[in-house]
C-alpha cells in the first residue's frame, strides 16, 4: 500500500499547517524511481517514491538540492521532507511548472552552470556519498583531483566491472589507464567547482517564465570540465547554451581529450547498470586515451 497517509502527514508538519493527500498523478519519465504529483489543499508537491532502503538516496539527493539552491545561480526544486516505512522511502519536493525554452533561456542555462561552478570547495568530493543512477557515488574529500579521479571515479567503476565479470581488455587496458592518468592533467590545476554530477538533457528543464531549472543531481566538487563533458555525451545541448558557457567561462586547453576520460566514468557506469551492450565502447574510450598517451 502507498504512504500517501503518511506522507501527508510528515508534509503538515513540515508547512505547519494541515495537508492531507486528495488526489495522486503519475509521472513518467524517471528510470530510477516512481514519481508523482499529489495535490491537496490547494496545493501541489513532486514526490518519489523507492524501497524503504533507498531513504539515504533520497537524503543524499536533498542535500545536494539544498548545496546548488546555496549557490543562488540555479534554481532547483527545493526539497520539503523525506522519509520511509516498512515498504517505502520517499523525498517530496516543491513542484515546479515546467515551460518552453528558448534561446535566451538555454543561454540562461549556460550562464548559470558557469556561475555555479565558480561556486568552490577547498578540496574534491564531498560532505557526503551519494548515487549517480542507483550505482554508489563515492565522494571522499582529496587535495589531488587526479588522484580523487583515480581511486572514487574510474578505478571504483573499473572494481564494479570486475565484480559484475566484465574481465580481460577492459580490465587490462583500464589498469594501464590508471596508470597513466597523470598525463591528462599536465598543466591542468582544476579548482574544485560544484558539480551538478549528472547534466544530461533529462535533468534540466525551464520553468513557466521560461527560466532553466536544474534537478536529480549527484552533487560533488571537482573539475568543471566533467559537467560539460556529460552534456556532450548523449546528444548534447544548444549552441546557444555551450556559446554563453563560454563566453562566460572559457574551457582550458586540452578539454576535447579530457572530455573522452571524464565521459568514460558514466559509460563504465552504464555497463554496471545495464550491461554488457556499453562494453565495447567503454573499450573504444580507454583504446582511444590511450593511444593520446603514447
Amino acid at each position: 500500500m502507498l504512504p500517501w497517509t503518511e506522507i501527508g502527514a510528515q508534509i503538515s508538519r513540515s508547512i505547519g499547517i494541515p495537508f492531507s493527500v486528495e488526489k495522486v498523478s503519475s509521472i513518467g519519465g524517471g528510470c530510477v524511481n516512481h514519481a508523482h504529483r499529489i495535490e491537496g489543499n490547494d496545493q501541489l508537491f513532486f514526490v518519489k517514491l523507492n524501497n524503504a532502503d533507498r531513504l539515504s538516496m533520497f537524503e543524499a539527493e536533498a542535500a545536494g538540492l539544498q548545496e546548488i539552491h546555496g549557490s543562488r545561480t540555479l534554481r532547483v526544486p527545493l526539497p520539503l521532507c523525506w522519509g520511509k516505512n516498512r515498504s517505502n522511502a520517499w523525498l517530496v519536493l516543491e513542484y515546479l511548472e515546467t515551460g518552453k525554452g528558448s534561446r535566451n533561456g538555454a543561454a540562461a542555462l549556460g550562464c548559470g552552470l558557469a556561475a555555479m561552478h565558480r561556486f568552490s570547495s577547498e578540496k574534491f568530493g564531498w560532505t557526503r556519498d551519494n548515487t549517480i543512477g542507483t550505482t554508489l557515488q563515492i565522494n571522499n574529500t582529496s587535495s589531488s583531483w587526479g588522484e580523487f579521479w583515480r581511486k572514487y571515479r574510474l578505478g571504483y567503476q573499473l572494481q564494479l566491472a570486475k565484480i559484475n565479470g566484465y574481465a580481460g581488455r577492459l580490465q587490462s587496458q583500464g589498469e594501464q589507464l590508471l596508470e597513466q592518468l597523470d598525463f591528462f592533467f599536465t598543466g591542468k590545476q582544476p579548482i574544485a567547482s560544484l558539480l551538478h554530477g549528472d547534466l544530461w538533457s533529462g535533468n534540466y528543464g525551464f520553468d513557466g517564465a521560461g527560466q532553466p531549472l536544474v534537478f536529480d543531481p549527484a552533487v560533488y566538487y571537482g573539475d568543471r570540465e566533467t559537467d560539460i563533458a556529460m552534456t556532450e555525451l548523449f546528444g548534447g545541448f544548444s549552441a546557444e547554451f555551450y556559446a554563453a558557457y563560454r563566453e562566460t567561462y572559457p574551457l582550458d586547453p586540452g578539454y576535447k581529450t579530457r572530455k573522452t576520460l571524464y565521459n568514460l566514468y558514466h559509460i563504465l557506469n552504464h555497463l554496471n547498470l545495464f550491461g554488457r551492450g556499453y562494453q565495447n565502447q567503454a573499450e573504444q574510450m580507454i583504446g582511444k586515451l590511450l593511444s593520446e598517451v603514447k
